[in-house]
């Protein structure tokens, strides 16, 4: 027996050696790729980072946004944190030569074993209902130009190896019972499945369950190691990833966009006449701008690519993608990780700078996909492992515009006109006060003159100055700011683009450019607060401006709106608005962006006893079509256009008014009603106008 239990020991040991050599030369792999990569944000906040695995990861959250399979899903990860516990003891045994080495912790031990025996079961169940979707029901989400044969090759050997070890763990632990029953010893901890299958098998005798506790045993640690070094080339190398890839979790909120500091070194020498024409200095040069190739993503993009579960979340919400377009936000995410499986070992033998000709972009990513993405982060809002697919996405057309100059003819435009006129139409700067005509709007630069300085700013926009329909919602919003007497001005003709567009878009250096110009401007007025009424310029004040020194308060109009009625000084009485059905579209950059969700629809359950969600609404709400810079461009070939499928969403509601609190989504949604012929029934309406409407202001 002693000559048995140590060949035994010495087997494991050499299958342990081997599994650790092979996995840690996969793993020195890796790093090296990673060394290829540019920095990306620096890993602080580490207490936050924490609560956000605990939630995100072991608390499964997002996996629950699909309920029923999302269950399923959290009771096999559960399952795997448990038995782990269990695999933990199957070593030190194989090492040492003993049986339940953690047996001295007593009622713990008793408590995973027989969590480890239930769980067991669960996840077996869990991971056939899983390989029978992908067998026999046609799940949409797992199909894609993406999904070649071998990734669903790939899945179902993947969980028929997780089958694998369940069946074994399951049988082992009967095994290991019903030796211990038969030789009259005390089995080391609780087993409640296996005690059950001991009565339904009653006939086994005790060398058979010594003999199946031995094969089991093995069966399970070997697959183990196998399952191991087989998951980094698998889809299921998230079983490693998921977790450290969450605690590495982008903390800022879905809607900034990461600022290109060598960018700013750039603009910031432009705008400083003493060094305009001065020689950059070796930190302001960069080998290029986005990224074009693996080698060009973050550290962060490439850790996201081999975290990428491909489970298809992401591109089933992407508006893009439902609507026929050829972007798939998966795609991206296992293009990026083929790529550095191609070119990161000529990287490692030649260097950094090697070349096989080939590229991410265009090679991998064509900019038609690039090109259709609205930026609303609905996809990294779904992913249940948090990967942040736009700012990948984002990056690849900055090298487009800034290195090739390669964009749409209709953004070169918009950007022309931002240069050259301050918005992204061709409208005269000395036109954007004309939406006040008739009306007593205070300009900062007249009170400043009269020794005056406003609580706020109100920040107009460009839609607000310049379309003819959103100027309605701006003297709306104004009328109630002159209502309640807020002290408030604007800019007038002294406004400008926030850059929001160019930056979307990919022209960084535009972007930086104007919100510089406007960063100087309102630290000249002394401007704290600021008001927006549109949600782009909100999240590009709030988010994006402290990047480049502009630090305001910055306010939306609807949460000044909703504060206005929590405190009463805003009371709306009953009106003929009370009866009228409504439905409420959800701006992006106001709910996925920044989780303004509860607001507009407080104020609207103050206008209407008859508000009726859409079927994908607040954080599911599916984008207008128009971010991105879509706004001023033609959308990409698809089978519809998205704000045709956000009308029919609204449509299906039967409420007689959509309401919208987005200069873009009103655009979007007008448009929608009009192509299908509904003007006479259903009316689109800013919430700010119907608060004006109800009030008879």
């Amino acid at each position: 027996m002693n000559r048995y239990l140590m060949t035994r020991q010495i087997i494991f040991a050499a299958a342990l050696l081997i599994t650790f050599g092979v996995f840690s030369w996969t793993v020195s792999r890796l790093l090296k790729y990673f060394s290829f990569t540019r920095s990306g944000f620096p890993v602080k906040n580490l207490g936050k980072r924490f609560g956000v695995m605990m939630e995100v990861a072991f608390g499964q959250t997002k996996i629950f946004r699909r309920p029923v399979i999302g269950f399923a899903h959290a009771m096999v990860f559960w399952g795997f944190c448990v038995i782990l516990l269990g695999s933990v003891e199957m070593v030190i045994d194989g090492l040492a030569g003993t049986e339940k080495a953690l047996r001295f912790l007593g009622p713990v031990h008793d408590i995973i074993m027989a969590s480890g025996d239930i769980f067991a079961v669960v996840v077996a169940v869990a991971i056939i209902i899983f390989l029978a979707r992908r067998l026999f029901f046609h799940i949409a989400r797992f199909e894609g130009i993406e999904m070649k044969k071998r990734s669903h090759r790939d899945a179902n050997i993947s969980l028929s190896l997780i089958l694998l070890l369940m069946i074994s763990l399951i049988s082992m632990n009967l095994g290991y019972l019903g030796h211990a029953k038969a030789s009259g010893t005390a089995a080391e901890g609780l087993y409640p499945f296996a005690s059950l299958l001991l009565v339904l098998f009653p006939g086994i005798t005790g060398e058979a369950h010594h003999v199946i506790y031995e094969a089991s045993w093995w069966t399970h640690i070997l697959a183990i190691f196998f399952f191991a070094n087989y998951l980094p080339y698998s889809k299921h190398f998230h079983v490693f990833m998921s977790v450290p890839n969450v605690f590495l979790t982008r903390l800022e909120p879905l809607g900034k966009l990461d600022n290109m500091e060598s960018i700013t070194k750039e603009v910031k020498l432009m705008l400083n006449p003493e060094t305009a024409y001065a020689a950059a200095p070796a930190d302001a040069q960069v080998s290029r701008f986005g990224v074009k190739d693996a080698e060009d993503a973050t550290w962060k993009n490439y850790f996201d690519s081999l975290s990428c579960t491909e489970c298809g979340r992401c591109t089933s919400v992407c508006p893009a993608n439902i609507t026929g377009k050829k972007l798939s936000p998966r795609k991206i995410m296992m293009d990026l990780r083929a790529r550095m499986k191609e070119k990161g070992p000529l990287m490692a033998k030649n260097g950094r700078e090697s070349s096989d000709g080939r590229s991410l972009l265009r090679d991998f990513i064509t900019e038609e996909e690039l090109w259709a993405c609205t930026t609303c982060n609905a996809c990294a809002r779904e992913c249940p492992i948090n990967i942040n697919h736009p700012s990948l996405i984002v990056d690849m057309r900055r090298y487009l515009v800034l290195e090739e100059a390669s964009a749409p003819g209709e953004l070169k435009s918009v950007f022309n006109n931002i240069e050259n006129n301050g918005a992204p139409w061709q409208y005269s700067a000395q036109d954007r006060m004309n939406w006040a005509k008739d009306m007593e709007v205070p300009v900062m630069a007249e009170l400043q003159a009269r020794g005056e300085k406003p609580e706020f700013l109100f920040w107009v926009g460009c839609a607000g100055a310049f379309d003819d329909r959103y100027k309605k919602v701006i003297r709306a919003f104004a009328k109630i700011l002159n209502h309640l007497k807020v002290s408030y001005a604007v800019l007038g003709t002294e406004e400008t683009c926030t850059g929001d567009p160019a930056r979307r878009a990919g022209n960084e250096m535009l972007f930086q450019m104007q919100a510089m110009q406007v960063i100087s401007t309102l630290n000249g007025y002394g401007v704290k607060k600021i008001i927006t009424a549109c949600p782009h310029c909100f999240n590009t004040f709030k988010n994006e401006y402290p990047d480049l020194e502009g630090n305001f308060e910055v306010t939306g109009y609807i949460e000044l709106l909703n504060e206005f009625i929590r405190e009463k000084k805003l009371s709306i009485p009953a009106s003929a608005l009370r009866d009228i059905k409504v439905t409420y579209h959800d701006p992006c950059y106001l709910g996925r962006a920044n989780e303004i969700y509860e607001e507009p629809r407080n104020i609207l359950k103050n206008l209407t006893r008859n508000l009726e969600e859409m079927d994908r609404s607040k954080s599911f709400a599916l984008c207008c079509g128009a971010g991105g810079a879509q706004m001023f461009k033609e959308a990409e070939k698809g089978e519809k256009e998205v704000f045709i499928e956000r009308t029919e969403d609204a449509l299906k509601t039967g409420a007689q008014v959509i309401a919208t609190a987005c200069p873009f989504c009103m655009t979007m949604m007008t448009d929608g009603i009009k192509y299908k012929n509904k003007e006479e029934e259903v009316k689109n309406f800013d919430i700010a106008e119907l608060v004006v409407e109800a009030m008879g202001i």
